[in-house]
């Protein structure tokens, strides 16, 4: 088997980081289709990829034979007030984890978790959260993560 080769994402690669979030949002139960939000979106993500050493990160594997890309994973680093178990405060969120419906089953997702995580170790993140579907939670269980229950609320404005 061919090793999969992980990069961070950079700026040029914005459109298609948007098109991968777009296959992992069609992907979800109850998503919506739309994809106009990808205007105001764009340039926002760009600048986030411009920044090497912000709280941000995606990491991405490339398809060369026909262009483009064909996973990705991002993340953030997030300070919480520290605790008894993170002294430091410092979260890790795992987020937009798609991979192209042809390229799945060849390691591209776990081999973008694990350089997402690597980031985040060296950042010192000792927590990382995600949210898992049911067909995604063996990849996530196999990388050592565990259900926790979540009395998450929510409010948009």
């Amino acid at each position: 088997m061919n090793r999969v080769r992980v990069r961070r994402a950079v700026p040029g690669d914005a459109e298609e980081v948007l098109r991968l979030r777009q296959v992992m949002v069609d992907s979800m139960p109850r998503s919506s289709p739309a994809t106009d939000w990808h205007a105001d979106a764009l340039p926002v993500l760009r600048a986030k990829l411009a920044e090497p050493d912000g709280p941000f990160a995606a990491f991405v594997v490339d398809r060369p034979e026909r262009g483009g890309l064909a996973a990705l994973v991002a993340g953030s680093i997030e300070y919480r007030i520290g605790g008894a178990h993170d002294p430091h405060g410092t979260d890790g969120y795992a987020f937009s984890v798609a991979t192209d419906p042809d390229a799945r089953r060849q390691g591209c997702a776990r081999a973008c978790m694990e350089a997402l995580l690597e980031w985040f170790r060296e950042r010192g993140a000792r927590r990382i959260r995600l949210t898992a579907t049911a067909q995604a939670e063996p990849l996530y269980t196999s990388l050592g993560f565990a259900r926790r229950p979540d009395p998450l609320l929510e409010l948009r404005l």
